[in-house]
């Protein structure tokens, strides 16, 4: 039985662990040829080969290794289905205390990984329906609930995370419009048990706590997999209704009265 996403080409950013990780290995499970992008050239190689990808280094701040990226992705495989921006940092700090180097950090990352990301792919991805049929290309940015909330000692990320939901409104009616088959939406995930969770927590180099299967209680941590699933469905055709969108992925925070 052939795979959810059979056949297409996806790249991950920040794929050598945490979110990124569980995004390339259930794209490759349902079918995709997955690229594994990051920083750590050497992690992303260990999560391609045990996936059967390919892997490349990228700081996805620098707007050159994007454009060498998405060279090289058009000569190896001729085009790009899915496009997960993925990679990201958090620094706790209020805005009392946090510097202008580390809010321009955010926005590096964050919102100019994003463009580089959107903006170079683009020519692989318009049109590909064209030319392998389907419902078309899907670009998954990846947002926060710190968009949506608010959170009072992350400003610099929360206002990076406010900017791709924006950027994906944007560019969902943009592409549409010009008929370029390329659908753009974005995840705001809650509390995920990754490593960048676990460093903030004070766990960092411990063992990811156990994630229990089946309903979760409210406060409860989710695992990689839970927005990994969602990232699978909004690269299927099956989500070619869904676009411009930005979907909590919480369990149920964001529904939630605060007080």
């Amino acid at each position: 039985m052939a795979g959810r996403v059979a056949g297409k080409v996806a790249l991950v950013t920040g794929g050598a662990m945490g979110l990124g990780k569980a995004d390339c290995e259930v794209l490759a499970r349902e079918g995709a040829k997955v690229i594994v992008t990051d920083r750590d050239a050497e992690l992303a190689h260990q999560v391609a080969d045990s996936i059967g990808g390919d892997a490349m280094a990228l700081d996805v701040t620098d707007e050159d290794q994007w454009a060498q990226v998405i060279q090289a992705v058009n000569e190896r495989h001729g085009g790009l289905d899915i496009l997960v921006n993925n990679a990201g940092n958090v620094i706790f700090e209020s805005i009392e205390d946090c510097s202008t180097a580390h809010f321009r950090l955010h926005l590096d990352i964050h919102v100019m990984g994003t463009f580089f990301g959107c903006k170079h792919a683009l020519p692989l991805m318009k049109n590909r329906h064209k030319v392998v049929g389907g419902g078309g290309s899907s670009i998954i940015n990846m947002a926060s609930t710190a968009a949506l909330m608010g959170y009072g000692n992350i400003p610099a990320y929360a206002a990076a995370k406010s900017a791709i939901a924006g950027m994906t409104r944007a560019l969902a009616v943009d592409f549409q419009d010009k008929g370029y088959g390329v659908r753009v939406n974005a995840l705001a995930p809650g509390g995920i048990e990754t490593p960048m969770v676990m460093g903030i927590s004070g766990r960092g180099g411990t063992t990811p706590m156990e994630i229990p299967e089946g309903p979760l209680d409210a406060n409860a941590l989710g695992h990689p997999k839970d927005v990994a699933g969602c990232v699978l469905f909004l690269a299927s055709d099956e989500a070619r209704f869904l676009n411009g969108l930005t979907i909590p992925v919480d369990n149920g925070l964001y529904a939630r009265p605060h007080h």
